[in-house]
């Protein structure tokens, strides 16, 4: 892969412009006939350009390409749109046009612009009015194009003689100019409450995450003196490795080009100060980049988020001259994107309206059998988001979630409020959200005391819950909607990592990293061998690598999960309470009081395992071609659940996955047993012949071939008598080698019974005709060796349609040893004889096959005579040197990976030893 990136000016087109003609557009897109000419026409802030070779491979590395671009230049609203459109129409390149792709990103004031070119215009240039068909959504082409005219706001194609571009270009979300937003003016009580004097810090990190500026602010907040921390990594300060509820990191948070939320960072004491942080991505005159940090403490927020309002048309009054309901001005007209923002200040300024103790929010679920705990405050039980709760608690109206309910006395109706068992909460009113008379959610205030709320104040809650109702579904579901595109670029690229290997490990290993920390906290993937096997823990992954073990032995210890193979997520509580029986021993050890007898021994875990396995575990089966081949947990750390979307995600993963898991048992079990016959075709190790050096070099064709078309033996027959030969079955793979080991094992059977050369091959060119329909026929070269006490050594050969063998005197000499006879498996009757050298000492005699004396690049090939030239440049060398010189020559001879089997005998009379 190429690229380049180049800020600002204008774009400058990758592909060759010559003196070629101007492409003729296809409009296929949204938007005026001269959309493209104004895209083209706006101010190019930024472009980043990139090739990509056509392999597979270059489908996930364009995808990483165009999401780092985006993300750089601060486009996190669209990344997941392009990312999708970027995938199909490079896998049209690479995969099905089979040309390398050349990607070029566009970045204007009125959005981004991608373009995807292939060098395979397979249609002619067409008319403006010729009408598009793009295809079905069940035929392998056509998607992408289907995807643009669905995803962006306007798309084309162009074509010219030698390249085909498809272009997409995505609007950003409107960011007006000016004051985007502004707190309204509000009495001093309603202020946020800040602890003395507010402090900012602000610190600046350079390119590689460095702490470069650090202000007193800082210093006082934290506790470090300037010089003992600039220079550090601000990571190394980091106690939370990732924002709560998101999966983005302090590392991925300062690459972005501005970042708003939440983490922690140890003070000089020790203890973690929750902050809330405003990152923006600068640079300076000379183009090197930092960031700026400005941090808060996290409960003195609002002097970084300013509290968003209605549009500045509204006022505060109505026209009646009386005050608007307060929690409308606190509320607003909130951001779109900022539906947690949204609930968490709900829940704040309804506690504080109501003058309660804690309050909570939780939305429906599509269907409305459920409610998901999605927001809370002054309830120990926030750190329990994403719990499920069922709307229809219990008969009567007090039961059920979708009317108004107060409950002056919990402690009268346990259970009443699932939500706030164990909580000391008393007295509770809750009303239902609804849009349109469905029920969207459940807003509630609670308070520690009993008879605390009345009708009035159910009242005042429902009209300010019927309020915000509409604007937090609407926020809702544009959080689904950004869901649902995230979720089709995950398993976008999930497929295409999982289709990459047929390695069983590897592709356990990529269920676990993809699942962790993006779906879960941590992952064990369990396998099945067969129906009469129990689970076996194969894989575990926690986000925290120093966790693993600890985790792995916590599993360990208890039984699998059943494996049922029912579709979907099953909470599978054994590992949660697990967790808890050991966390209770070590704290009873650690106190001196023993273990209860009730606490099983043998889990040597931590509390850190504890807490981080004390969430909720769920299960899902991985089910391929009508079986159960083992199961995918994941889970959460203490007390957290695991959101709707993301287990409906999960289970589509889990599918992929087992079917990627079974493909590649499938391909490790037909390796295995395609190499354990083939090995069985191969001769023993070689005899070792006094007087005479011998060595064999054997190259089979195709990858994950051990034995081919072509073949070697060397064998004794009897005392001083070894017989030897080389062969090649027409064609390659399993069916040539399954002549091979019939050719093989016949030579050496007949040799023993005492035939002759010419007897041994018209006996094996019976058996090969005998095969009818699978016969193949053989080329092959047959002798006996007997070596002299002279210190040379007599062969008898025969050499059936074979390349001949050369002689390789000590001169330097080559000649042809043998002269040619019909080869075997075609004709019936064959009269063969045998021919007798003697090889002196000094002398080699060389054998191969036509894997490589047929070695070609291009029109050239090496030929008898290119090897005999090879041969006459190694006088003097052993039988070993010999081989290894040829094959040089062979593989030097083409740069493309040999399309044929090869064979190379070669034996060497080095003459007698003298004392």
């Amino acid at each position: 892969m190429t690229t380049g990136l180049h800020p600002g000016g204008q774009p400058q087109d990758p592909r060759p412009t010559g003196n070629q003609a101007l492409p003729r557009q296809e409009r296929v897109g949204h938007g005026a006939p001269h959309a493209d000419n104004r895209t083209r026409s706006a101010v190019i802030t930024a472009r980043a350009a990139a090739s990509f070779d056509p392999v597979g491979r270059s489908v996930a590395t364009a995808r990483s390409f165009v999401r780092d671009t985006l993300q750089g230049w601060g486009f996190a609203d669209i990344v997941d749109d392009a990312v999708v459109l970027t995938s199909e129409l490079v896998t049209n390149a690479v995969v099905h046009a089979g040309t390398s792709a050349d990607v070029l990103c566009l970045r204007s004031d009125e959005g981004v612009r991608i373009e995807v070119a292939d060098r395979y215009p397979e249609r002619e240039i067409p008319l403006q009015a010729t009408a598009v068909n793009m295809g079905s959504p069940d035929r392998e082409g056509g998607r992408g194009l289907q995807l643009c005219a669905a995803l962006a706001g306007r798309w084309g194609v162009d074509y010219s003689p030698t390249h085909k571009q498809v272009w997409f270009h995505l609007d950003l979300p409107d960011r007006p100019v000016g004051t985007r937003t502004a707190g309204p003016s509000l009495p001093a009580h309603l202020l946020p409450l800040a602890d003395g004097r507010v402090r900012v810090a602000v610190i600046q990190i350079d390119r590689v995450g460095a702490i470069s500026a650090w202000n007193e602010d800082a210093e006082d907040l934290f506790g470090y003196a300037a010089e003992q921390v600039i220079g550090k990594p601000l990571t190394d300060l980091a106690a939370w490795p990732h924002t709560p509820g998101t999966s983005t990191g302090i590392v991925e948070a300062l690459q972005l080009s501005r970042w708003e939320g939440t983490y922690g960072l140890r003070a000089a004491s020790g203890r973690v100060t929750p902050v809330y942080a405003s990152h923006l991505r600068v640079r300076d005159t000379g183009g090197e980049p930092s960031t700026v940090c400005l941090l808060v403490r996290d409960h003195e927020r609002a002097v970084l988020q300013t509290p968003l309002r209605a549009s500045a048309t509204d006022t505060t009054t109505s026209s009646e001259g009386q005050a608007t309901d307060p929690f409308e001005v606190f509320i607003g007209s909130p951001a779109p994107d900022d539906l947690d923002g949204l609930l968490q200040r709900t829940v704040e300024r309804a506690r504080d309206m109501l003058d309660g103790d804690s309050a909570f929010l939780l939305l429906a679920t599509d269907d409305e059998t459920e409610l998901e705990v999605r927001a809370s405050t002054g309830l120990p039980s926030a750190r329990q988001r994403f719990a499920r709760v069922p709307v229809e608690a219990g008969p009567g109206r007090y039961g059920s979630a979708r009317m108004p309910a107060v409950h002056e006395d919990l402690t009268v109706v346990p259970g009443a409020v699932p939500l706030l068992a164990g909580t000391g909460m008393r007295s509770v009113v809750t009303v239902p959200l609804k849009v349109e008379g469905r029920l969207t959610g459940s807003l509630g205030v609670a308070a520690e005391g009993p008879s605390r709320y009345s009708n009035e104040e159910a009242l005042r809650l429902q009209f300010a819950a019927d309020r915000i109702a509409l604007a937090v579904e609407s926020a809702r579901l544009g959080e689904l909607e950004r869901l649902r595109r995230g979720s089709l670029s995950f398993l976008v690229e999930a497929s295409d990592l999982l289709a990459g290997t047929l390695d069983r490990d590897q592709t356990l290993a990529l269920m676990a990293q993809m699942t962790v920390p993006t779906l879960a906290t941590w992952c064990a993937v369990y396998t099945i061998a067969d129906q009469a096997s129990d689970p076996y823990l194969s894989y575990v992954l926690h986000e925290d690598e120093e966790r693993i073990d600890g985790l792995k032995a916590l599993l360990s210890k208890i039984a699998p999960p059943d494996p049922v193979p029912t579709p979907g997520a099953r909470v599978w509580a054994a590992p949660g309470e697990a967790a808890h029986q050991a966390a209770l021993r070590t704290s009873m050890r650690s106190l001196g009081r023993g273990e209860p007898a009730s606490v099983t021994s043998g889990i040597g875990t931590t509390l850190a395992t504890a807490a981080a396995v004390g969430g909720e575990t769920v299960v899902l089966p991985l089910v391929a071609r009508n079986r159960v081949i083992g199961m995918l947990t994941l889970g959460k750390p203490s007390d957290e659940h695991f959101r709707q979307e993301i287990l409906e995600l999960a289970e589509d993963l889990s599918r992929r996955a087992a079917l990627a898991l079974d493909n590649a048992r499938l391909y490790s079990e037909r390796t295995a047993i395609s190499q354990s016959l083939q090995r069985s075709l191969l001769p023993p190790d070689l005899p070792h012949i006094d007087g005479v050096e011998v060595e064999v070099i054997y190259r089979a064709a195709g990858e994950g071939n051990e034995v081919g078309g072509d073949f070697y033996d060397l064998f004794p027959i009897r005392d001083g008598v070894y017989g030897f030969a080389i062969g090649d079955v027409c064609g390659t793979g399993p069916e040539a080698a399954a002549v091979t080991g019939l050719a093989r094992h016949a030579l050496r059977l007949l040799a023993r019974e005492g035939f002759g050369g010419p007897a041994v091959l018209e006996r094996l060119n019976s058996a090969i005709l005998d095969e009818g329909a699978r016969s193949r026929f053989l080329t092959l070269l047959y002798g006996e060796l007997w070596p002299q006490e002279d210190g040379s050594a007599m062969l008898k050969v025969v050499c059936a349609g074979h390349p001949l063998p050369l002689r390789l005197r000590q001169d330097g000499t080559v000649e042809a040893a043998a002269e040619p006879q019909p080869l075997l498996g075609v004709m019936e009757d064959l009269e063969l004889y045998e021919q007798t050298i003697t090889l002196d000492p000094g002398d080699v005699l060389l054998c191969v096959t036509d894997g490589v004396t047929e070695r070609r690049e291009g029109t050239r090939m090496l030929g008898d005579d290119g090897l005999a030239d090879v041969l006459t440049t190694c006088t003097g060398l052993t039988a070993g040197a010999v081989a290894a010189r040829i094959m040089r020559a062979v593989e030097r001879f083409a740069s493309d990976a040999p399309s044929d089997d090869m064979a190379i005998l070669a034996m060497r009379v080095p003459g007698l030893q003298r004392d």
